[in-house]
């Protein structure tokens, strides 16, 4: 998510009474914090129309972070910041991102300091995510991962493709696999991201005896926004989804105007210009 594109609202000043603090007397009498927050949103719809329910309600945040800082104790105001943030990500309509910072004037340092903070940005992250399974009761597992994907506590599911069967990859001999991809928005990291994928893996019986083999169900990250990483654990965009039609075909049904940040093609003329046919039946599931 490109915050820089985005309106901000600004609240700058929020004092609170609340007990956050490594100390026991920190956490039983409590100190004052100052708060300062950068909403980022699309505030066209709301001056155009001169209508609140088109923006967000600085008012309502507000209260919301003094109600969240005052009912919940922790050590660290690091932990304060990252805790506020995702509620308020989570809670709040057309809240893309958000910059908190957490300032402790009466830290107990016992020293002169006029202030110490924490401040962090947080957003929201467009993801695709690539499906597949070869065994059992392939529609059931592809149907599962979907639904274990919306109930993760950082994802929201925005669309599905449609389900494609298609020829095994890699030359070992296995039976024909289901194929899709979902569009996601997320809150985690994309180490995070595939930390969970892996466990809903885990969850469906995949074992990785076999390079290419067939599994229960397989989940890769092909895009997170127009992040490009390469790591031991993981690659994005994914190595080779542009080689692959079982990932393009059913990627440029929900998403053909993604643009590969490597290539600088969108999906839809990756497809076009793949000509591999691992689609067995060209129908859609």
């Amino acid at each position: 998510m490109d915050l820089n594109s985005l309106d901000k609202i600004n609240i700058e000043g929020l004092e609170v009474f609340a007990k956050h603090g490594v100390f026991k007397e920190e956490q039983f009498l409590g100190q004052k914090f100052v708060v300062n927050a950068t909403l980022y949103t699309n505030t066209r719809k709301a001056g155009l129309s001169d209508d609140l329910t088109a923006s967000i309600d600085y008012g309502m945040i507000s209260k919301k972070i003094v109600e969240f800082m005052q009912e919940n104790t922790f050590e660290l105001i690091e932990t304060v910041a990252e805790k506020l943030a995702q509620k308020l990500l989570m809670e709040t309509e057309r809240l893309e991102g958000i910059t908190l910072e957490i300032q402790k004037p009466w830290a107990p340092v016992l020293l002169p300091l006029k202030n110490v903070s924490v401040k962090i940005t947080r957003s929201w992250h467009e993801a695709y995510i690539a499906l597949g399974s070869n065994m059992g009761d392939k529609k059931k597992y592809l149907d599962e991962a979907i639904n274990s994907l919306d109930n993760l506590d950082y994802v929201r599911v925005e669309n599905v493709s449609d389900f494609i069967e298609t020829l095994p990859y890699g030359g070992v001999s296995q039976d024909d696999f289901l194929n899709g991809c979902a569009a996601i928005k997320t809150l985690y990291t994309p180490m995070e991201l595939l930390d969970c994928l892996h466990r809903l893996e885990n969850e469906a019986g995949r074992e990785r005896k076999i390079h290419w083999g067939p599994r229960t169900l397989d989940l890769d990250i092909i895009f997170y926004d127009d992040l490009v990483m390469s790591t031991k654990e993981l690659i994005i965009p994914h190595v080779q989804m542009h080689l692959r039609d079982f990932v393009l075909v059913p990627l440029a049904q929900i998403a053909p105007w993604v643009r590969h940040p490597i290539l600088g093609t969108t999906v839809a003329e990756l497809l076009e210009a793949n000509k591999k046919d691992y689609i067995k039946d060209k129908q859609f599931i």
